[in-house]
């Protein structure tokens, strides 16, 4: 019996708060995000976003240093 795998997350909320627009941009493309909503999506507040995109952005496998 194999025991399940634990999803690795990453801190949206921390980094949202910290980071510039462009790395956020960096983020939403990780999660799959079309272009033509990327600038809009930028500029909200990280509780402002769909609980399915946060989700998203926490389980896509973004590494910090690959957004800075």
């Amino acid at each position: 019996m194999n025991p399940a795998r634990k999803i690795s997350t990453f801190d949206g909320s921390g980094f949202w708060k910290n980071a510039y627009v462009h790395q956020r941009a960096k983020l939403l493309r990780l999660a799959g995000v079309p272009e033509s909503q990327i600038s809009e999506l930028a500029d909200k507040r990280y509780l402002d976003l769909s609980s399915d995109l946060r989700y998203d952005m926490e389980t896509c496998g973004a590494v910090l240093r690959d957004l800075k």
